[in-house]
């Protein structure tokens, strides 16, 4: 399975232009995340919080927001402030106005991946589908002045999409009963494959660079190995999306309690036999 055929968006959705975010309003949420970080030292990156928010959008289960923010925004700081209105925890957030505002650039950013997801594409180059909002770090370092290199040169620099694909598997490792294989036996193994494409790319890239992905004058810092990889995995996220849809949700396994045989005492204490009250 390589490409979606899921029937396309409604075509009354709203336009793309109208929620996608603009490269300011992407500035904007990193300056949240980067300010949430000065009280709460594992806020997350950007890059993370897109595979992240992808893997809860293909997820089986529609898990609430309350749920998913506590995983990925955790400072474990509780707050009574009702100003937030939100009826949860405002962790590291300065302020309601803050959390306001990234609740509404994430759920903005999240309607764009699902209109890319549900509309019916042949090419990841259709300007509908979804492009992950991914950095190639050590592009931009390459392009810093020397001076400015030579001081990150002991830092180990991630991969191309490498964060974003650790994002994804993170919300699939904290909601394992929502990816546990189907019984179908051809489902299980798309869901596999699915699912490794996504690993593979959380793995370090260590052929030959020989792309700039980003600028086609700069210094090449991606292998066409690890390109192919992550145009594998965004078509996986879209196999994961029609995979589900087509499974359904997950089925709770009702027990029944067991009820008291015929001439056995009635379990209401009547002294009778069972047969003889609560079972006639």
């Amino acid at each position: 399975m390589t490409q979606n055929t899921l029937p396309p968006a409604d075509d009354a959705a709203t336009p793309l232009s109208a929620v996608s975010l603009s490269p300011e309003e992407f500035d904007e949420i990193d300056t949240i995340l980067d300010d949430l970080r000065q009280r709460f030292e594992e806020t997350p990156q950007w890059e993370f919080c897109e595979g992240f928010m992808a893997a809860l959008i293909v997820c089986r289960r529609a898990i609430p927001q309350a749920e998913y923010l506590a995983v990925l925004l955790d400072s474990g700081e509780d707050s009574d402030d009702a100003a937030s209105g939100s009826g949860k925890p405002l962790g590291a957030f300065a302020n309601a106005a803050q959390e306001t505002r990234f609740l509404e650039l994430w759920q903005r950013r999240w309607t764009d991946i699902e209109q890319g997801l549900a509309a019916d594409i042949k090419s990841l180059d259709d300007e509908r589908a979804y492009h992950p909002e991914v950095m190639d770090v050590r592009g931009a370092v390459a392009a810093l002045p020397e001076e400015e290199r030579a001081a990150m040169a002991d830092e180990v620099l991630p991969s191309f999409a490498q964060v974003w694909a650790v994002g994804f598997m993170y919300a699939v490792e904290n909601w394992p009963d929502e990816w546990a294989p189907p019984r179908d036996k051809e489902a299980r193994k798309w869901l596999d494959d699915a699912l490794q494409s996504l690993v593979a790319l959380t793995e370090d890239d260590e052929d030959e660079p020989t792309l700039s992905v980003f600028d086609d004058e700069g210094v090449p810092t991606v292998s066409v190995s690890r390109f192919n990889a992550f145009a594998d995995a965004v078509w996986a996220i879209y196999d994961l999306r029609e995979m589900w849809c087509n499974i359904g949700p997950r089925v709770e396994t009702l027990h029944k309690e067991a009820l008291p045989g015929r001439n056995d005492p009635c379990h209401c204490g009547s002294g009778k036999k069972f047969k003889k009250c609560h079972g006639v």
